[in-house]
């Protein structure tokens, strides 16, 4: 894991927000992944954002890639916010990139 990458999370009673905060490489990308993989059963929206992330390295969006296509059944519960979501998301995730990411989830 980059040694400034931090995941900051918030849950409500249905949502979890994720904040990414840091650089983005392979080991923060299977960060990432493992906490989705924990938590997919125990919320019904998920909502990560990328508002805080400095660098989104290609390694690191392709580890993450590959393992987001073994959760295909459930990414449609998962959203992508901020500037970097273009970069992050694989591309059929839904994203909107102007809202702010606590009226996402409430």
């Amino acid at each position: 894991m980059s040694h400034n990458f931090r995941i900051n999370i918030h849950r409500t009673i249905d949502n979890l927000y994720i904040g990414l905060r840091g650089d983005f490489d392979g080991n923060s990308a299977f960060e990432l992944f493992n906490t989705l993989k924990a938590n997919l059963n125990s919320t019904k929206c998920i909502l990560i954002d990328t508002n805080k992330l400095k660098t989104v390295y290609p390694f690191g969006r392709e580890v993450f890639y590959y393992n987001f296509s073994k959760i295909k059944n459930q990414r449609n519960r998962i959203r992508f916010v901020g500037p970097d979501a273009l970069h992050l998301a694989p591309t059929e995730i839904i994203y909107n990139e102007g809202s702010t990411p606590l009226d996402e989830i409430h």
